[in-house]
């Protein structure tokens, strides 16, 4: 059984800066593979970065430059810092696993096929 629960969500001013963290329970070492999604009211659940095993990261191009993707060394807890964000980045953020985030960019990602989801973590940008 996989948990993956989302914490760190907060209303913030434009150019500021959060840090979204991931407690990951029960998923296997070898397909480790990772990911965050964020879904805007009214829009589609789209990805923001993925990372696997091997550390090897993708993001969409959007927050490339601003947000990174970030993992412990025990790969229990996975990261992802947001700096200089923007009205736009606001959306409620998931954290995900499933093989198929692997060896796909984000951006490639087909999104229903994603197994395991977290409860989400509100993410709130002002002007």
């Amino acid at each position: 059984q996989v948990l993956l629960v989302e914490s760190g969500g907060a209303s913030v001013q434009a150019g500021g800066s959060l840090r979204l963290s991931c407690s990951v329970f029960g998923y296997q070492y070898a397909t480790y593979c990772m990911g965050w999604f964020r879904q805007a009211p009214g829009k589609q659940r789209e990805g923001v970065a993925s990372m696997d095993a091997t550390g090897r990261e993708t993001y969409v191009d959007s927050v490339k430059g601003r947000f990174v993707i970030s993992q412990d060394n025990n790969k229990i807890t996975l990261y992802l810092q947001m700096n200089n964000l923007k009205p736009e980045d606001t959306a409620m953020y998931y954290c995900a696993a499933d093989p198929t985030l692997c060896p796909s960019s984000i951006s490639s990602v087909y999104v229903p096929g994603i197994r395991h989801w977290g409860q989400g973590t509100q993410v709130t940008v002002s002007s």
